[in-house]
């Protein structure tokens, strides 16, 4: 099969809107658009192609500080505990959304991390900041630990020195941070291009890496209640290296990651709730549980900021997306959660 050489067809892509527009790919800052929420931005409603019923409430629902799992479910961080000491002067000096996504990218503590994630996001929501234009870097900070493996050198539950239900919340943990700096690298990546791709776009992509930065927390609090710590056993790199591939390509991002790799998650949540429950750790159960069930709307901002790309180039979302996995070496692996799947937006065929 012919290759589809997507970085062309995008640039071509570019140049036509930009030309059709009549505007610059990178406007002088005093023309951007400054806006507060998500009810100023305009999203285009796609054609002929199925959504996520609750998309447009999570585009519209207010900041979520619930980073705390309390007795029976998720509740703003008690004043008395604390978890680490983000820095908030580190974003004093940031005047958009992509420079406070840079930061985030550039810190490797991974509570501060979190915490940075969510300063920044609640910043530009209630500041009304320009989306704006940063570097973002090769990659992601990182902490000395966990060690970065391959996945085959991922030791094996019994041999990992950790009870069962931490294991699996460890990996999990370890998606969870990825997930924060994938969210964000989406957003200073590709910021030079906000005139094309819409501010829609990272708004979007930035609730997400906020959402995730509170899974994260989540996952850290456990964790710290069992007894372990993040960094305790080896994780992969599997994620970032998946999520470099397209660097360059908005396109194959999108397929790449929210229809892939966060598909995935839908996909292995309801396993990983069961086995929690079998193990007797109900408590770790619930917060997968709730995790995983947030995680639809993630999947669901990739299908549609994908569908619309295509849409924009003239391509038939189903046979791009399966070009792209092909052209990137990108595999599907089942079993699928095909239920999940179809409510985020992800048709079977494809």
């Amino acid at each position: 099969m012919q290759q589809l050489k997507f970085r062309a067809m995008l640039s071509t892509a570019i140049h036509r809107f930009s030309t059709h527009l009549m505007l610059p790919l990178l406007p002088p800052r005093r023309h951007r658009r400054n806006f507060s929420s998500a009810t100023s931005i305009d999203y285009p409603p796609l054609q002929h192609h199925p959504q996520w019923s609750g998309l447009q409430h999570w585009r519209h629902s207010p900041l979520n500080h619930d980073r705390f799992w309390g007795p029976n479910g998720p509740i703003q961080k008690p004043s008395e505990i604390e978890f680490g000491s983000p820095s908030p002067p580190l974003l004093s000096s940031c005047s958009s959304l992509a420079e406070m996504g840079a930061v985030v990218l550039s810190t490797a503590d991974p509570l501060t991390k979190a915490e940075l994630s969510h300063l920044a996001y609640t910043k530009w929501r209630q500041n009304g900041l320009p989306v704006g234009v940063s570097e973002a870097p090769p990659s992601p900070a990182r902490p000395p630990k966990p060690q970065l493996v391959s996945p085959k050198e991922i030791p094996p539950p019994k041999s990992s020195g950790l009870p069962l239900n931490a294991y699996m919340l460890h990996n999990l943990a370890h998606v969870e941070l990825n997930a924060i700096d994938l969210a964000w690298d989406t957003v200073v990546r590709f910021s030079p291009y906000v005139e094309l791709l819409g501010e829609g776009f990272f708004a979007d992509f930035a609730h997400v890496a906020d959402d995730e930065s509170r899974h994260f927390s989540w996952c850290l609090q456990r964790l710290e209640e069992l007894g372990v710590s993040y960094g305790d056993m080896p994780a992969h790199s599997f994620l970032w290296r998946e999520c470099d591939k397209s660097s360059d390509n908005v396109a194959a991002r999108l397929a790449v990651i929210p229809l892939v790799q966060e598909a995935r998650g839908l996909d292995a949540g309801p396993r990983l709730v069961n086995k929690l429950i079998g193990f007797g750790d109900h408590r770790t159960s619930n917060i997968v549980a709730k995790i995983a069930d947030e995680e639809i709307a993630h999947v669901a901002v990739g299908v549609y900021w994908f569908v619309s790309v295509c849409q924009k180039i003239g391509r038939a979302p189903g046979s791009t997306f399966t070009d792209i996995l092909e052209e990137y070496g990108v595999e599907l692996k089942g079993p699928f959660n095909y239920s999940a799947r179809e409510e985020a937006g992800i048709p079977r065929e494809w």
